[in-house]
């Protein structure tokens, strides 16, 4: 990463960082824990499986409620930094905080999940919104995919760690249960997560800002009034987050479901955790080729490309029913997971005026993260009305064909940028 700077460098290692938690609890480990513990309290599989969507759905609705003023507070000098290391460590304190839950409380996992869930996304609000500090306009597709690339590559190290122990344990090669197993796991997760965000909390500093003022939330109200006032002004950026909020929603539904579906249709655990590593490592490569492609293309053409695969992705969904299935459906997602994420994050942020980053990022987070109460909620109906896992992911495919077509509608940002110095830019 020589062409990198130190500020964008330490900017990445965060995705390297919080990676771990996504994989090991948003998307593989835990899910299959909670199920395994709810299993064994006598609770229905689709109905465990709709407990946990609706869990995801409260956490991400709290967040969409506070993100707008919590942004435009953050657009404070002095304050960006702040709020990241209070939810940052919201979110690792709860990871260490589910290996103290006890075996038998399958309520208290999910409550406890829920605060692992309000930390880890209250903190990649503040940290999206970093990148205009870190680079200009005209790299940022390149940074913000070369930093879910590194998130693919570093996650797989704990995640591999884990699936180690958790496979030992299962073998009866190790002395340990599967819950002692799985509670290590979330430990390697919050230990990892802390140790590699030290160098964004160490060498990135808020450059754009607004200057300090009496009556701080009051006067951060006031702005937000007025930015809500001036919405034809912004009209190309509200557009592009009416897409993001229909597209994403199947990408984070999708992602955050994917193992209690599995299980669903009767895969085994092993079987899907050896497949999300594999995603893993593929996505890597596809989040670059993404960044690639958009330099050439056009950040949006790779937008769609993306669309049109998770749109593939729910269609082909309806007919899993197999391991080899869930292998093809973890590699389709593999190919467009991180770049969908990574474009879109970069395309958002060289729309957005960079003194005002961390109140459009709340805008962002707030459109994404009601987008991730809609989806899960959606897919949990829909399963309880029809009793198949099956026709709860199908039913996401609207999302994506309503976000395409919005999509359209947005132009493309500006990509001319001064260069950034160490000095702070105020207003």
């Amino acid at each position: 990463m020589a062409k990198y700077s130190k500020k964008e460098k330490s900017w990445m290692m965060y995705d390297w960082a919080t990676s771990a938690y996504s994989v090991v609890i948003t998307t593989a480990i835990f899910p299959i824990y909670y199920k395994s513990v709810a299993t064994n309290a006598g609770i229905d599989p689709s109905q465990s499986t709709a407990f946990l969507g609706y869990t995801i759905s409260i956490s991400t609705f709290i967040l969409a409620m506070l993100a707008p003023i919590l942004g435009t507070i953050a657009d404070y000098r002095g304050f960006k930094k702040k709020f990241f290391v209070f939810f940052f460590l919201l979110g690792t304190l709860s990871t260490v905080g589910l290996v103290f839950v006890p075996s038998d409380q399958w309520l208290l996992l999910l409550v406890m999940n829920l605060l692992t869930a309000i930390g880890a996304k209250g903190a990649n609000i503040f940290y999206d919104a970093f990148i205009v500090d870190v680079t200009a306009k005209d790299k940022m597709d390149d940074v913000s995919s070369r930093g879910f690339a590194l998130g693919y590559i570093g996650s797989s190290i704990p995640f591999v760690i884990s699936i180690g122990i958790i496979i030992l344990a299962q073998t009866g090669i190790i002395p340990l249960s599967m819950t002692a197993a799985s509670r290590i796991a979330f430990f390697i997760t919050a230990v990892w997560w802390i140790g590699f965000a030290i160098p964004l909390i160490k060498n990135v500093k808020q450059i754009y800002y607004v200057e300090r003022e009496p009556k701080i939330i009051v006067n951060s109200f006031k702005r937000l009034g007025k930015t809500f006032k001036d919405i034809k002004q912004y009209r190309n950026i509200f557009l592009f987050l009416l897409a993001y909020f229909f597209y994403i929603d199947g990408v984070d539904t999708i992602i955050s479901m994917s193992t209690a579906y599995g299980t669903d249709v009767g895969l085994s655990a092993t079987d899907m955790i050896i497949a999300l590593l594999a995603v893993q490592v593929v996505a890597a490569p596809f989040a670059i080729l993404f960044g690639t492609l958009a330099k050439k293309y056009g950040t949006k053409i790779m937008l769609y490309v993306g669309i049109f695969i998770y749109t593939f992705i729910c269609v082909y969904a309806m007919f899993m029913d197999s391991a080899f299935d869930f292998w093809v459906l973890a590699m389709l997602v593999a190919t467009s997971q991180g770049g969908i994420q990574a474009l879109s994050r970069s395309f958002f942020a060289q729309m957005v005026p960079e003194e005002k980053s961390n109140e459009f990022f709340g805008f962002y987070n707030i459109f994404g993260r009601f987008a991730a109460v809609s989806g899960p909620f959606l897919m949990g109906v829909t399963t309880q009305i029809t009793g198949s896992s099956s026709m709860g992911i199908f039913s996401l495919i609207i999302l994506f064909i309503i976000g395409f077509i919005l999509l359209t509608f947005v132009q493309k940002p500006d990509l001319s940028s001064v260069n950034r110095e160490e000095t702070d830019v105020s207003v």
